[in-house]
């Protein structure tokens, strides 16, 4: 059965046309509203351990820049109390860590966000907690005694919590012990962690992005989980950090989409083909990724924009990197070139795009912990030149129904040159990237006659039909309806 025959899905209409923005919270802004911290320089070398201090109030203060890129949306890394600069060691579902801003920081950033009509969605971390996780502690505390013993997947007494000359003897993330894993068989423990989902967006959150949701192996509780999110708002959106194949989840009965890693492999294979980092990738999480000429680029996307049934596709999170991956830029081994022409694709692909926060001003990193560096608000050190095509290409994502809805079609993909359109109801966009060294000139065939004014320069152009255009080198041309 193809995709396109399969059980037709459900997913947010918002998501087709929005422009995501991943925050993580400790590196993005710091407020100084959050006082009594022993905090790191800001800007120092990140490091697993230790807090720089961004907080909730700094990311309200800096709403007029993320909303200056043409975000409608933005994904946070978690924010619940934890002991850990990354907060996905989980003390208390229900409060948002103190320093971060608390509740009140969250309530005023939402509020603030939706009078912009930005979105927020947040990090659900339901595979694991932490050992001071209040349940997790009373076991500690209470050893064999303790009411939360079925909460958690016990192998032996006593727990072997911090001390690494003896095995964990108990089921954690990775072998983790600061990650012991929830017991999601134990009733009390769903219900537990349902109403989490639930109180969050009852307080007026717009989505979950769901941490490792594959290794908490049960289909009931992911049907149970979006029944009861989409029954306070039906328009959530519930997106699973999934790496591999993901049918299982995108029925339409669990997952709206997931965070489209089948399309960042590519896109670094294609536009970083020439600098890519082939050492850093390999243990950056994304692993081995081969250089792609315009022909087996076009093919691999091809198969991803297939891969799922076209509703699912539209809802897609496509990303370029993300708090787990060594940022694109440095990937591709320092080439500007090849983010900015990746961005051009991502912005004029099916799905929804996702900026890395920093990723916009040419901010680099390599591998977990270096990929959460803090952003530079010195603007003095920003790329323009990136924040600018940025910029340019979301406003014509946004100006453009056929560049966010419309159906993809390649029409030339031969060599170091790729042209496509997006077509939807009689409208058309049309595409062409060149990430050669030189200047190229390539085909637009069948194209709808009409006054076209390409996006990233402003030169208008009256088309039909079949003609060339010459572009530049390692960069491209978006036309659009003038």
């Amino acid at each position: 059965m193809s995709p396109s025959e399969q059980p037709h899905p459900s997913t947010p209409e918002w998501v087709a046309d929005a422009v995501f923005y991943q925050i993580f919270p400790d590196r993005f802004a710091r407020s100084g509203r959050v006082g009594g911290l022993r905090l790191q320089p800001w800007g120092s070398p990140p490091t697993p351990d230790g807090y720089q201090g961004g907080d909730l109030w700094g990311v309200l203060e800096r709403l007029d820049h993320i909303a200056s890129l043409g975000v409608t949306a933005i994904y946070f890394c978690p924010v619940f109390q934890s002991a850990s600069n990354h907060r996905y060691h989980t003390h208390d579902y229900f409060q948002v860590d103190p320093m971060l801003g608390g509740n009140a920081a969250l309530r005023a950033l939402v509020d603030a966000a939706h009078a912009r009509g930005i979105r927020v969605v947040l990090d659900g971390v339901f595979n694991h907690a932490s050992r001071g996780f209040f349940q997790f502690n009373d076991l500690l505390e209470q050893g064999e005694a303790s009411a939360y013993r079925d909460w958690f997947h016990v192998e032996e007494w006593p727990l072997h919590a911090y001390d690494a000359a003896q095995p964990a003897n108990y089921q954690a993330w990775w072998g983790i012990r600061a990650l012991p894993k929830f017991n999601t068989d134990h009733p009390a423990v769903r219900e537990f962690l349902l109403s989490v989902g639930e109180y969050w967006m009852r307080f007026g959150v717009d989505g979950w992005r769901l941490d490792v949701p594959n290794e908490i192996d049960d289909d009931p509780f992911w049907r149970e989980f979006r029944r009861r999110v989409k029954a306070v708002n039906p328009d959530a959106y519930i997106v699973g950090e999934i790496w591999g194949d993901a049918h299982r989840w995108l029925a339409g009965d669990q997952f709206d989409a997931v965070m489209n890693y089948h399309f960042t492999r590519p896109c670094l294979g294609f536009f970083g083909g020439r600098t890519i980092d082939h050492a850093l990738n390999e243990v950056s999480g994304m692993g081995r990724v081969e250089a792609l000429d315009a022909a087996a680029f076009a093919r691999r996307i091809g198969e991803v924009t297939r891969m799922y049934h076209p509703e699912i596709v539209r809802a897609q999170l496509n990303l370029l990197g993300s708090h787990d991956t060594a940022r694109f830029l440095t990937a591709a081994g320092g080439d500007a070139s090849a983010f900015r022409l990746a961005s051009v694709f991502q912005m004029t692909y099916v799905g929804a795009p996702c900026i890395y926060y920093g990723d916009e001003i040419g901010l680099p990193g390599g591998p977990d912990p270096d990929c959460r560096r803090a952003f530079p608000w010195d603007e003095a050190s920003w790329d323009r030149e990136t924040l600018g095509l940025l910029q340019r290409l979301t406003a014509a994502r946004h100006a453009t129904p056929a560049l966010r809805r419309g159906e993809l079609r390649f029409t030339h993909a031969a060599g170091e040159g790729l042209v496509y359109a997006r077509e939807l109801d009689g409208q058309a966009a049309y595409v062409a990237l060149n990430v050669a060294r030189t200047q190229t000139r390539l085909p637009l065939t069948g194209v709808r006659p009409g006054v076209y004014r390409d996006a990233l320069s402003g030169q208008t152009f009256d088309l039909g039909g079949d003609t060339e255009l010459d572009v530049p080198a390692r960069g491209a041309v978006v036309l659009i309806p003038a």
